[in-house]
């Protein structure tokens, strides 16, 4: 069977994630050191504030859940690959996708790290804003749109993420709300995935050289389809991605479809993977999920559990490749 990495965006982050993992992974601690360097002295800070019980800067701030979630799974991609596996397909939701992107080899390390960097300035500057995950369809949803409150995410066909503006997004979340939808906040102070950060996403980023075309198949988020190589290389699919909405459950459907796979969720939590056992061909068992780590925040010890757990997984599976 195959192997798909799948890996998180915002709203994944947690306080010490994957801690447990820093100094006992060989792999991982070298790489995630190798990307907080390139983050310059910024990435002591971002560092010092992932491992504090009390973090200086929230890890909900764009400053600090970005440039982590990013390093955290590319760290995590990379200790897999170390270890022998070999995917045949990536899916990334937000900024998972930069990181399976990096993993397919369309950008270098220095090349993805610009691209946080530019990103995570402009992101700052936006104003306030949100997402509001709720239990309805987005055909369910359309009436109670208004401004840049838009579908910022179809994680499945009944979980639409809202995204937007304050104080718009609070006054469609009450209306929402009051005619008895299931609605919560998500870990996001920015309404990423809407019209609200298109300002901050032009002048659009440039990559300092030319970008590759995947090694990997990669499904995009924002497709809903697979990623072709005009698209990725194409500096303004990255640029504007913070603002696109997120077509999770397309993707994925396809991803599955395109099966079989072994989908192991490569970051913190299990929120992807919680999706997916929803899907036909998981339920039936064509396509099996094993996520890397537990679906919430632990002991270190918990962190090296799961990854013992992944490993006995791969090993009895037919290949890692």
């Amino acid at each position: 069977m195959q192997i798909a990495l799948l890996f998180p965006g915002q709203g994944a982050q947690h306080e010490r994630m994957a801690v447990g993992l820093y100094g006992t992974e060989p792999t991982f601690t070298s790489v995630l050191d190798a990307v907080f360097d390139r983050f310059g002295s910024e990435g002591a800070r971002i560092r010092a504030d992932w491992l504090a019980a009390h973090p200086r800067v929230d890890l909900d701030d764009v400053r600090r859940a970005q440039p982590l979630l990013f390093a955290i799974e590319y760290a995590l991609g990379r200790m897999l690959l170390a270890g022998g596996v070999r995917p045949a397909a990536v899916l990334g939701h937000s900024v998972g996708e930069v990181v399976g992107a990096t993993l397919a080899g369309i950008f270098d390390l220095d090349q993805a790290i610009d691209l946080m960097r530019d990103r995570i300035t402009r992101i700052a500057g936006a104003g306030p804003g949100g997402m509001v995950a709720v239990a309805a369809s987005a055909e369910q949803l359309a009436p109670y749109l208004r401004g840049d409150v838009v579908v910022g995410a179809i994680n499945a066909p009944r979980q639409t993420v809202l995204a937007g503006p304050e104080p718009e997004l609070s006054t469609v979340e009450a209306a929402v709300a009051a005619d008895g939808f299931i609605a919560r906040r998500t870990r996001a102070l920015t309404g990423f995935h809407s019209p609200a950060l298109l300002p901050t996403c032009r002048p659009s980023w440039r990559a300092p050289a030319r970008l590759s075309a995947p090694r990997l198949t990669v499904y995009s988020c924002y497709t809903g389809d697979v990623l072709t190589d005009a698209q990725a290389v194409d500096d303004e699919y990255w640029a504007i991605q913070p603002a696109a909405p997120v077509r999770f459950w397309p993707a994925a459907d396809r991803l599955l479809n395109d099966g079989p796979y072994l989908v192991v969720e490569v970051g913190p939590g299990q929120g992807l993977t919680s999706l997916l056992r929803r899907h036909k061909s998981v339920v039936v068992g064509t396509n099996v999920l094993q996520p890397l780590l537990p679906d919430r925040p632990g002991t270190p010890a918990d962190d090296r559990q799961a990854v013992a757990r992944l490993w006995d997984c791969l090993s009895r599976a037919d290949s890692f490749a």
